[in-house]
C-alpha cells in the first residue's frame, strides 16, 4: 500500500474564523433574497467561502477547475433537456444556486487540506459541544426565549410550530437552538460529531463518539441522530483500511467489518424501536407528515419520475412542473392522510438525495453522478463510495438539492477521506524542537579494520 506521507500545515487565525463563520451559515441556513426571484442560501457561508476561494487561489489546479465546469455544463444539458419550456427561467435560477454551492463547497475542500488534523477535530467538537449545551440551556435553563427571538427575526418563512406533537412524540419540545426548526439542530450535530470522529487524530474515538451520540438523543431527540450509527461501517470497511497501519491487513479485517456492520444494524433497529417507539407507531399508521414529506414520499415520487420521465426529470427546482403527478401518488399512499394540508410541492419533497433523480430523471441523473464521480476522483478523493453513502445517507434528513448544505455534506467527506490517510510529519526539525534550535549532528565514527 502506498502511504500519503505529508508535511502537516496549519491554518492561521482568520482562515480559521472564517471556517466557523461558514460552518454556522451552514447550520442556521439563513437566506438572504437578492432579487424578487433569486435567493441566496446560507447568506453568512456564501460570503466566508468567496473569500476563503480567494485566499486559496493559489491552491486552485486547472484539473480541478475543468472538473467542475464539466459538471456544471451536464447540468445545463439537463436543464435544457426538459419538454416544459415555460419553466426555463426557474431551472436556471436552480443552476445559479447550484453552481454557487458547489463554488462555496469548493473553497472550504481546499481550506480544509490546507487544515492540521487536530486543528479540524477541535473545530468540529466546539460545534458539536455548542450545540449540545446550547440545547440542554434551552430546554432546561430559558435560553429558548433568546433563541426564539432570534429566530423570529433572521428568518422569513418555515419556522417550525410543532410544540405540541414533540410534546407527544418526545415528551418535550424539542430545542431550535437559533435554528428554524429542530431537524436542522439534529442534522447540523450528527454531521459535525461524525466528522470529529473521522477527523480527530485519537486511535480510541468509538466510546466517546457514541457518548456524543448518546448525549444527543437525550439533549435533542431525532431519528436523524441514529444516521450515524449508518455511516460506521462504510468508515470502517471503505476508509480504514486505507490509512496506515490498518491497511495491512487482509480479509480478516474486512470479515470482522461485515460482523460489526451487522451489529450496527440491528442496534440501529433496537434504539430506533425503543427510543423513537411512539414516532415509529405514528409512522406505521400513517400520522406522521414531517417523515412522510422527508422520506416516504420522495421515494416514491422519485420512482414515478423516473418511470414517466426518465430522460431529464422535472427539472432543477421544477417540483410545481409535476405538481398533479406528486399529489396522485401522494393520495395513493397507505402512509398519506388526506387531511394533511400542502401549500407548496417544494415543502413536502425534503430529501435531496430523491430530489436528485426527481430533477434530473434516470439518464441525466446518472450522467451527472457519473460527472461528479470524475472531479471527485480529480480532487484526488481516495474513498469516492464513502463520500456517495455518506451523502445518500444525509439526504435523508435534508432537503433543498441546490443548496449549499447539500454539497457541503459531499465535498466535507471528500476532504476528510484525504485528510484521513494522510501519515503526517513535522514542517521542519526547527519547529519540533525547544527554543527552535536544531539537533546536533553527530560525526559518523570510524572503525578500525580488521587484521
Amino acid at each position: 500500500m502506498k502511504l500519503n506521507i505529508v508535511t502537516e500545515s496549519r491554518l492561521g487565525s482568520f482562515d480559521m474564523l472564517l471556517l466557523v463563520i461558514f460552518f454556522a451559515g451552514i447550520y442556521l441556513g439563513v437566506m438572504v433574497q437578492i432579487t424578487s426571484t433569486i435567493p441566496f442560501p446560507a447568506a453568512p457561508a456564501g460570503i466566508a467561502g468567496l473569500v476563503l476561494l480567494w485566499r486559496r487561489r493559489d491552491s486552485i489546479v486547472p484539473a480541478h477547475l475543468a472538473g467542475l465546469f464539466g459538471v456544471i455544463v451536464l447540468y445545463l444539458g439537463a436543464s435544457f433537456s426538459t419538454s416544459d419550456i415555460g419553466t426555463l427561467p426557474k431551472r436556471f435560477t436552480g443552476l445559479v444556486q447550484l453552481t454557487y454551492s458547489l463554488v462555496i463547497g469548493y473553497a472550504m475542500f481546499l481550506t480544509l487540506l490546507q487544515a492540521s488534523r487536530r486543528q479540524l477535530a477541535n473545530l468540529f467538537l466546539g460545534f458539536s459541544l455548542f450545540i449540545l449545551i446550547g440545547s440542554l440551556l434551552e430546554s432546561y435553563a430559558g435560553l429558548n426565549v433568546v433563541s426564539d427571538a432570534v429566530r423570529n427575526n433572521i428568518y422569513d418563512s418555515g419556522i417550525y410550530d410543532s410544540d405540541l406533537r414533540d410534546q407527544i412524540l418526545y415528551g418535550k419540545v424539542r430545542p431550535k437552538l437559533f435554528t428554524s426548526e429542530p431537524s436542522a439542530v439534529t442534522f447540523g450535530y450528527t454531521l459535525f460529531t461524525f466528522a470529529w470522529f473521522m477527523v480527530t487524530p485519537r486511535r480510541n474515538k468509538l466510546m466517546p463518539f457514541l457518548a456524543l451520540l448518546a448525549a444527543g438523543i437525550i439533549a435533542m431527540p431525532g431519528p436523524t441522530l441514529l444516521l450515524s450509527l449508518l455511516l460506521l461501517p462504510p468508515y470502517y470497511f471503505f476508509v480504514l483500511p486505507q490509512t496506515p497501519p490498518i491497511g495491512q491487513f487482509g480479509a480478516g479485517y474486512r470479515m470482522a467489518i461485515i460482523v460489526f456492520g451487522s451489529i450496527l444494524l440491528v442496534i440501529f433497529a433496537v434504539v430506533g424501536a425503543t427510543v423513537y417507539a411512539e414516532r415509529l407507531g405514528q409512522i406505521m399508521n400513517g400520522n406522521d407528515p414531517s417523515f412522510f414529506y422527508r422520506v416516504i414520499g420522495p421515494g416514491l415520487v422519485g420512482i414515478e419520475v423516473m418511470q414517466h420521465y426518465p430522460w431529464a426529470g422535472a427539472g432543477l427546482t421544477g417540483e410545481a412542473s409535476i405538481a398533479d403527478l406528486v399529489l396522485n401518488v401522494f393520495v395513493q399512499s397507505s402512509h398519506f392522510s388526506a387531511g394533511w394540508r400542502i401549500n407548496k410541492i417544494s415543502e413536502v419533497l425534503t430529501n435531496y438525495f430523491w430530489l436528485h433523480w426527481i430533477y434530473l430523471g434516470l439518464v441525466w441523473g446518472c450522467l451527472i453522478l457519473a460527472g461528479l464521480t470524475v472531479w471527485l476522483r480529480l480532487l484526488g478523493v481516495p474513498a469516492i463510495l464513502f463520500c456517495w453513502i455518506t451523502w445518500a445517507v444525509f439526504g435523508q434528513a435534508s432537503g433543498a438539492y441546490v443548496a449549499p448544505k447539500t454539497w457541503v455534506v459531499l465535498l466535507l467527506a471528500a476532504a476528510l477521506t484525504i485528510l484521513h490517510q494522510r501519515v503526517a510529519v513535522p514542517a521542519t526539525p526547527v519547529q519540533s524542537m525547544p527554543f527552535g534550535r536544531p539537533p546536533r549532528l553527530r560525526r559518523p565514527v570510524r572503525l578500525a579494520p580488521q587484521a
